[in-house]
């Protein structure tokens, strides 16, 4: 991506905090007649009715969670918001009002903020989220955004992670390990670039896989497909930090064990060839991989006839009692202990 060194640039400190605000905000819209009142007063305001209330907070940090050489600011505007939506849909529930909080350095003009605010507000449009609030501050270690989501939902279909049973299966939606492999292709073209800025890459071959790391997409629609299935899975988890922390949380949680097999995780062909090319074992990408944004559920086995054949939904397992432990099965039928190797932003330098 070439920058333009040449477009106007406003120095954000000649608005001020309100009036940045008010710049950035003034074409949100209102989606939900749970929210009475949004942006422009002291605090929104939300009317639930005979609802429990969802709410999830995420923090992503510039170095840490993204790196601007090659994340658009648009669509790190719109993953920022994705990434809460979809623990509120692991949840089963769905997101109505979100607030955006970001902290900026100087070094960031007024434009560059109307990038990240267009990217929030297509996000907002796409999944008829309310943006009522959040706030600004200054930074001297770049980009922090802070997004917290909320949610009303009916106290019997809440979904936990504490819930599964022993003989439940074990299910994932859409595919795994892409936006991985997509964040090693850019991270190899970064490199590219360093050693010669004139080289444009060809990512032709890789579309999926970054648009994947770039600009993830929640899984919104299986809340509502599983109540069309007439389906209420007994714990559900969505994925951001790899199938198998997210799997051993589930089993953590629920006091049970697992057999993860090895054959029936759901892989994109680009990931595959990917995987070849980079020389990386797919599984191990499926398993530690990260940011893929699916969701992780267990569901009862009376419910098998209701999803079986469903594209969107793959049995990669089952759950066992909590003694039998927490295993992959390989292709060659051996079974290996499950371990947690995904991303810990704590160790992130």
């Amino acid at each position: 991506m070439i920058e333009d060194k040449n477009q106007s640039k406003t120095d954000i400190s000649s608005l001020g905090e309100f009036g940045l605000i008010e710049h950035l905000t003034k074409n949100f819209k209102i989606y939900n007649k749970s929210t009475i009142k949004g942006i422009g007063d002291d605090a929104a305001v939300l009317k639930f009715e005979k609802e429990h209330i969802v709410v999830t907070t995420d923090l992503l940090v510039e170095g840490v969670h993204f790196d601007l050489s090659y994340m658009p600011l648009k669509h790190l505007g719109y993953k920022s918001i994705i990434v809460n939506l979809s623990d509120v849909f692991a949840m089963n529930a769905i997101a109505t009002q979100v607030t955006v909080s970001i902290a900026i350095s100087n070094r960031f003009p007024l434009e560059a903020l109307e990038e990240l605010y267009a990217g929030i507000e297509t996000a907002a449009k796409v999944y008829g989220i309310d943006v009522i609030g959040g706030d600004t501050t200054s930074s001297t270690t770049g980009l922090l955004i802070s997004v917290t989501a909320i949610a009303g939902i009916e106290k019997e279909n809440v979904v936990y992670r504490n819930s599964a049973k022993p003989n439940d299966l074990l299910v994932v939606t859409g595919d795994l390990g892409a936006a991985y492999m997509g964040l090693q292709v850019l991270e190899r073209e970064k490199e590219v670039f360093k050693v010669n800025p004139n080289n444009q890459p060809d990512l032709d071959d890789y579309t999926y896989i970054i648009e994947r790391q770039l600009k993830p997409e929640a899984r919104k629609d299986i809340v509502k497909l599983l109540s069309d299935l007439d389906v209420k899975p007994t714990s559900m988890i969505d994925i951001s930090d790899g199938l198998s922390s997210e799997i051993i949380h589930l089993c953590k949680q629920s006091k049970v064990g697992c057999d993860l097999h090895e054959d029936k995780i759901p892989l994109d062909p680009q990931v595959i060839s990917t995987c070849e090319e980079f020389k990386i074992d797919s599984t191990t990408i499926a398993l530690n991989g990260g940011e893929d944004y699916e969701l992780l559920m267990t569901v009862s086995q009376n419910d098998y006839s209701k999803i079986k054949g469903n594209p969107n939904l793959t049995v990669i397992g089952y759950m066992k009692e909590r003694n039998a432990g927490m295993h992959l099965i390989t292709r060659a039928g051996t079974q290996i202990p499950l371990k947690a190797q995904g991303w810990n932003p704590l160790d992130a330098s």
